[in-house]
Order: structure tokens, then C-alpha cells, then sequence
């Protein structure tokens, strides 16, 4: 029960992560975009979609991953749980997890003078989200296979 909750709720938040996308994918990504109010708020939906996915995943996805393969210790570290995820090929490397979060970093702090780097990030946050999508699928897979 727990699991099925906690996927329908990562669920939800990647299909509203992928609108985001969709509409941004139609947007010239460039300095005008910040006058553009709904531009704006699409962007703004797409980050906090994108720092919300990464928390539920790091916070109770993993730890709940490894428990069900039995690959889990309480209080075990999130840098633990990155390397135990990269033997099991859940993930490409421990460092990407830890890239994905500074680059979330980037993108949920904006300052005035700081459009160009914000628009890089939003630029590297579309790829990465991507990857951040196809580890939650090869979780899921597993998850539902454990659970059946």
C-alpha cells in the first residue's frame, strides 16, 4: 500500500513535470523569456516539479527501493544509497544523483543578475530530467514485480 501510494504521487508529479515540458519545449529559451510572465510560471512549474521529484526519490524512493532488494540499512547515508543504487545499474554513476542536485541548486535560486546561468541550468534541467525519469522506471519495474 505504501508503494503503490508513493508511486502514483511520483506519478503524478512527472506527469505534471511533463506538461511543463511540453510547453516549454514550444518556448525560445533566451533572456526575453524572464518578461514574460506565463513563461515565467511555466518554468517556475517545470523547477519546483523537478526539485520535488528529486526529493520524494531521494528521500523515500530509494530507501524503499532498497528494502524491497534488501540492499538497505537504516540511517544508511544518501551517498550509500547512490553507490548501492549504481552496482544494482539502477543508475549510471553515484555522481550523477549528486550532479542532478547541484544542478537543482542552480535552478531553484535566482537572482537578478544571474539570468544566463539560470537559463543554462533550465537548458541542462530538460536533459537531465529525462535520465531523472528513466531511473524512476527501472524502480517502478522492480517495485511491481516485487509486489505481484
Amino acid at each position: 500500500m505504501i508503494t503503490e501510494k508513493l508511486l502514483a504521487t511520483i506519478d503524478m508529479n512527472f506527469n505534471r513535470a511533463d506538461e511543463y515540458v511540453l510547453q516549454i519545449s514550444t518556448m525560445q529559451l533566451s533572456a526575453a523569456l524572464f518578461n514574460n510572465i506565463e513563461q515565467v510560471k511555466t518554468i517556475d512549474g517545470f523547477i519546483y516539479r523537478f526539485a520535488k521529484i528529486q526529493d520524494i526519490m531521494g528521500d523515500k524512493l530509494f530507501p524503499l527501493y532498497l528494502q524491497t532488494v534488501e540492499e538497505y540499512k537504516p540511517s544508511m547515508p544518501l551517498i550509500d544509497m547512490l553507490n548501492k543504487l549504481e552496482k544494482l545499474t539502477i543508475i549510471d554513476a553515484a555522481d550523477d544523483w549528486k550532479y542532478f542536485r547541484k544542478l537543482r541548486n542552480v535552478v531553484t535560486h535566482e537572482y537578478p543578475d544571474n539570468e544566463d546561468e539560470l537559463l543554462a541550468g533550465i537548458k541542462e534541467a530538460l536533459v537531465v530530467y529525462s535520465k531523472i525519469k528513466t531511473m524512476y522506471e527501472k524502480i517502478k519495474i522492480t517495485l511491481h514485480c516485487q509486489n505481484t
